[in-house]
């Protein structure tokens, strides 16, 4: 071999060394870039679940101050006076028969699931597949309307809906029924700008929410459904006859599941 083919060999020996090495670099990099997206998506979902669960732990004890749905409804409404009109109060100073009320018109298997009517969701896709482009018939439980009312929005997306399982399972899980079933009687909406029952007792009846009667509050039941356009005071038509049949046929469920007696 001569000098000069010695030369080039060396040459063609290095620049392919050159050329592995910077394969090798290349691949280290891609592997750093992707590792480096994986770490990320794989922190951005640890924060988000140590910070949901926090949030909901921390509404195990403390009242919500304010719902996206008030929010929303507020800088909807056009008028001058604008406000939200709302008063927390305990379980205890709420009529057992509003409760009753909430689970006869809502959801009566309340306190047989865990968050979800199984039987309730195949009846509404099977009755929603005849009925394609009519109104949407829902199945959502008290506790799945708790978990959109405190933690989310109202919408009708997919994101939502499965925000709205994962915070359903929290707050069965962490809070139990008396807890939900206390939040979602004070951040319900019961009329334009009202929500909760004592918002709701005091401005359609002038009394407090423990002193609501049977009748008063399969009203306030049957107003649920369509709070804008039913008002408990002046009639709800046939929707508080059926709450109040089907109050009559639970008999004393809420007593006998959270110990609430009249008062």
């Amino acid at each position: 071999m001569t000098d000069e083919n010695k030369l080039n060999w060396l040459q063609e020996f290095f620049r392919k060394r050159r050329e592995n090495k910077k394969k090798k670099m290349d691949k280290l990099k891609s592997k750093g870039i992707v590792y480096k997206i994986f770490r990320s998506i794989g922190k951005t979902i640890l924060y988000f679940f140590i910070f949901t669960i926090l949030w909901v732990v921390v509404y195990k004890f403390v009242d919500p101050p304010f719902t996206s749905l008030m929010i929303i409804r507020y800088f909807e409404d056009d008028s001058e006076e604008k406000s939200i009109e709302k008063d927390w109060v305990n379980i205890d100073d709420i009529s057992p028969d509003f409760l009753l009320a909430c689970v006869a018109a809502e959801d009566q298997l309340f306190f047989d699931h865990f968050g979800f009517d199984i039987k309730a969701i195949e009846k509404a896709l099977k009755y929603n597949e005849r009925r394609q482009g009519e109104k949407i018939k829902g199945a959502s439980t008290i506790s799945q309307q708790c978990a959109k009312n405190v933690f989310l929005w109202p919408d009708r997306t997919w994101v939502r809906k499965g925000l709205e399982v994962y915070f359903t399972l929290l707050i069965e899980l962490i809070w139990g029924k008396e807890r939900i079933l206390e939040v979602y009687a004070n951040v319900i909406e019961l009329g334009k700008n009202i929500y909760g029952v004592e918002a709701a007792s005091q401005i359609y009846f002038n009394k407090s929410a423990v002193k609501l009667t049977r009748y008063q509050s399969a009203s306030l039941g049957a107003t649920i459904k369509n709070p804008l356009k039913r008002n408990p005071k002046t009639g709800v038509g046939g929707r508080q006859s059926w709450v109040l049949g089907q109050m009559g046929n639970l008999g004393n469920l809420v007593e006998e599941n959270l110990g609430i007696e009249k008062k």
